[in-house]
């Protein structure tokens, strides 16, 4: 059965423009069908997990969830605050904000204990997620106000405004990624290639794989909606794994026009890459597809959300090496052979072409020489390397990344500040919900409100608790304000507090009672507590996966073993030291953050499954090389060598690539995509430089021929190569 990849390449090189046309014309279409059916967003629900989820769900069934509201600061510009002025304009604000169709009512003005600071509450319709849209407006009678009152500083805060604050420094964030990336990139592939034309090829293939994907992702949120990381994560892993992909690619169609010395045409070079580089993308974009799949175990919405940006943008970049790369290679390389044919009619010699370093150069035989001449010692020595930075994991903290940890940058957080400073009794609420029988309304009552007694005499709480019940008597919500910050120790300490004592002293003694805690410090609990009760699933099943795939591509069981140990073992280490980096404080300077002595909880998850997918491209792509030569009838010691050496170039280009895209991200403001990117970026270089340089082809060279068990190689006998017919390294059936 022939092959897709070569199929499809030698359709694309026999009609070029048509299938340049058909890409150009799938990349308007994707983004014509995406734009016409918009960007499906997760709502509230979506978000629901654990206790506090379950106690969210309660609430919203008796119409007695908690609203998103908005807060404004009403203070002297200087001076001591002018209490008439400032009650005028909190009335002049009431007044605007209750004629707003998005507000649902406006708290009486509350003024701070130090009376510096006069406080609005204006509470809005509608659903947590959906309140960013409504912001503008009540922003546009703030502002109103203060034109009215120049003497006085009016300022607003609030998770709407703050939500909207983080999505506008998402956006610029990424314009500045790009900025820094794309330049970089193209510089790299120009070190590589030494032509402007082929170094632009990978990069325009890479950014119309992106748009692409950005429209099929609109359309794939009305199954899985988008939580607003889609667009992020399309683009660090679109233009990682677009520009590598097209450049095992091109990189083999050089190898091949060089070899060749003129006697194959474009035509026949291109079949020449598909059959073995262009097989190699389709089982490395399957293994990135199906190790990021298994975040779909995670019963989690930003893990499907960046699942389904991941996969989306693999498989179109796939599509596209297998379509319009082979087809732009037939007209380059048409154009190259007529600008050579003109010279030697000229009488000019033939220019030489630069295949990227082919033969691995000093620096590679340099570095590869320990891995020849003593594998045993530097496959001890490189292990031990990477286990000192799997030694800071033992004090790894994970903790869900909370508003408190949003950058300053954004007005609405300075604002934030103020408000915790003049009013830390509004600074957390904790929502008990209670659900039972209309019969037990009276007892649930009293049971309330033996909670709210026992909170008013606990130091961990604060203010005036407040008791609703629903229309129908069957849902009751207790709302306690607790003084301290939500990621403070004593935040979670009075959680603990309603949850293991209080609750179960009073409302747990009623029978067929349905209770629990909601609110931001219980998401903040009940987040990692699930994500850690699907850990052993998803690293289950992916580690599954990882040996699946490897084993299928190679026929080797060693093999795909290798493969899982050393994927582990670089996803540790990177992880060891982000540990290192993010939990101390002694990089704040050099990596401009605030540490929070902790580490988000979605990276090390999102870590390992991401990198398990990507090593395979670097696994697929050597492997494959040395398993090549192997069927040539190379002997495996010498395939070794000579795979990595000739694969050396093209590797150390494609992780410098996504090095750059990574690392860009490390300049993000958002405290975790900075945790994401130099965890990804320090584990791309630890695969590509140690990995894959050192531990690989140490392991190789000490199995032999047991690397390839069980499939049978040939052997070599007498020191001389056997003659075989040549296949694909990689096998796709």
């Amino acid at each position: 059965m022939k092959s897709i990849s070569v199929s499809m390449a030698r359709w694309s090189a026999r009609h070029p423009w048509r299938a340049i046309v058909g890409w150009l014309a799938f990349v308007v279409l994707c983004l014509g069908v995406g734009s016409a059916v918009d960007m499906n967003s997760a709502k509230t629900a979506d978000y629901r997990v654990g206790e506090a989820g379950r106690a969210e769900a309660l609430a919203a069934e008796g119409h007695l969830e908690r609203r998103p509201t908005e807060q404004v600061l009403i203070s002297a510009r200087s001076g001591a605050l002018d209490r008439a002025e400032a009650e005028s304009a909190a009335k002049d604000l009431t007044a605007r904000m209750q004629r707003l169709p998005e507000v649902a009512g406006v708290a009486a003005p509350l003024l701070s204990d130090d009376r510096a600071v006069l406080m609005v509450e204006v509470t809005l319709k509608g659903e947590e997620r959906e309140a960013d849209d409504k912001v503008d407006a009540l922003v546009e009678q703030t502002e109103a106000v203060q034109r009215s009152h120049p003497g006085l500083l009016l300022q607003e805060t609030g998770s709407p405004s703050t939500s909207k604050g983080v999505d506008q420094q998402r956006s610029d964030d990424l314009a500045l990624s790009e900025a820094i990336t794309l330049p970089v990139t193209l510089i790299t592939l120009l070190v590589v290639f030494g032509s402007v034309t082929m170094a632009g090829v990978p990069l325009l293939l890479a950014l119309s794989s992106i748009a692409a994907a950005i429209g099929l992702s609109m359309v794939a949120s009305h199954l899985s909606p988008d939580t607003g990381v889609g667009t992020n994560v399309i683009l660090m892993i679109g233009l990682a794994v677009g520009v590598d992909y097209t450049l095992f690619y091109l990189k083999r169609e050089r190898e091949e026009r060089a070899r060749s010395g003129g006697r194959l045409d474009s035509e026949a070079l291109v079949e020449l890459a598909a059959a073995t580089s262009g097989r190699a993308v389709v089982v490395s974009g399957l293994a990135v597809v199906a190790s990021t799949a298994t975040l779909y175990l995670a019963s989690d919405v930003i893990f499907s959300s960046l699942a389904t940006g991941t996969i989306v943008v693999v498989l179109v970049s796939v599509a596209s090496s297998l379509t319009a790369l082979p087809a732009l290679l037939v007209q380059l390389g048409k154009r190259a052979e007529r600008k050579a044919l003109r010279r030697a009619r000229r009488g000019k010699p033939a220019r030489r072409m630069r295949v990227g370093g082919d033969g691995g150069g000093r620096v590679w035989g340099a570095l590869l020489r320990p891995a020849a001449r003593h594998p045993l010692a530097t496959l001890c020595v490189s292990v031990l390397g990477l286990l000192a930075l799997v030694a800071p994991l033992t004090g790894l903290k994970i903790t869900e990344m909370s508003r408190d940890t949003h950058s300053r940058d954004i007005p609405a957080m300075r604002v934030y500040d103020r408000l915790n400073a003049a009013f830390p009794e509004q600074r957390v609420t904790h929502q008990v919900v209670v659900r039972a029988d209309a019969s037990h309304a009276a007892e649930v009552d009293s049971a309330l409100r033996e909670v709210a007694r026992r909170a008013d005499v606990d130091p961990l709480f604060a203010g005036t608790p407040r008791i609703r019940t629903s229309a129908d008597h069957r849902t009751s919500t207790l709302e306690l304000k607790v003084p301290h910050l939500g990621n403070s120790d004593r935040a979670y300490d009075s959680l603990d507090r309603l949850r293991d004592d209080f609750l179960p002293a009073t409302v747990g003694r009623i029978d067929g009672v349905e209770y629990g805690v909601s609110g931001d410090v219980a998401r903040y609990t009940d987040y990692p507590a699930h994500q850690n009760g699907k850990l052993p699933l998803v690293l289950g099943a992916l580690l599954l996966v990882t040996f699946a795939m490897t084993v299928y591509a190679f026929r080797s069981v060693v093999l795909g073993l290798i493969g899982v140990v050393l994927n582990l073992l670089s996803a540790a280490a990177a992880l060891g030291l982000l540990v290192l980096v993010f939990q101390g404080t002694w990089a704040e300077g050099l990596l401009d953050f605030h540490s929070t002595g902790s580490i988000g909880s979605r990276v090390p998850l999102f870590l390992f499954v991401i990198l398990f997918g990507l090593s395979m491209d670097y696994q697929v792509f050597v492997v494959s090389r040395i398993r090549e030569a192997v069927l040539a009838g190379v002997p495996t010691r010498q395939a070794v060598l000579d795979g990595i050496r000739s694969s050396a170039s093209v590797v150390t280009s494609a992780a410098v690539v996504m090095t750059t895209v990574f690392a860009s991200f490390v300049f993000l403001h958002i405290i975790e995509m900075k945790q994401i990117g130099f965890v990804l970026a320090a584990a791309v270089l630890l695969d590509a430089f140690v990995v894959r340089v050192m531990v690989l082809p140490s392991a190789m060279l000490l199995l032999g021929e047991a690397s390839w068990w069980p499939s049978r190689l040939p052997r070599v006998a007498g020191g001389s190569a056997k003659a075989v017919t040549p296949r694909s390294a990689v096998d796709v059936r």
